[in-house]
């Protein structure tokens, strides 16, 4: 289950579609949306002006073998396409996990 994680500042005006980015992270990882979590925080501030980005974004994914790091970062090319597509400059970073060390309690 990939977690995207956008974090935006509370003064960016600008829209954050969180429907279609769904849908466009699904097409970049080959997910479902029903695997495919969006959250979106608003902050009041963060560090650093290293980046001139509207967003932050987080993404945690299962560590598949085919997700190799050339895979990887040509997903993470593609994210930061995706946001750019919707007006946003996004800085993304993602970070893989063992199946092994996952554990999902859903609500009942």
């Amino acid at each position: 289950m990939p977690l995207v994680k956008i974090f935006a500042l509370r003064s960016l005006t600008k829209p954050i579609p969180l429907s279609s980015l769904q849908s466009k992270m699904c097409g970049i990882w080959g997910t479902k949306p029903a695997t495919t979590k969006i959250l979106l925080s608003r902050i009041d501030d963060w560090t650093g002006d290293t980046f001139d980005e509207d967003c932050y974004v987080d993404i945690r994914a299962y560590g598949k073998p085919e997700r190799t790091r050339e895979v990887v970062l040509e997903g993470i090319k593609r994210v930061q396409e995706a946001f750019k597509e919707e007006g946003l400059i996004a800085n993304v970073r993602l970070e893989t996990y063992e199946g092994e060390r996952y554990f999902h309690v859903p609500p009942s």
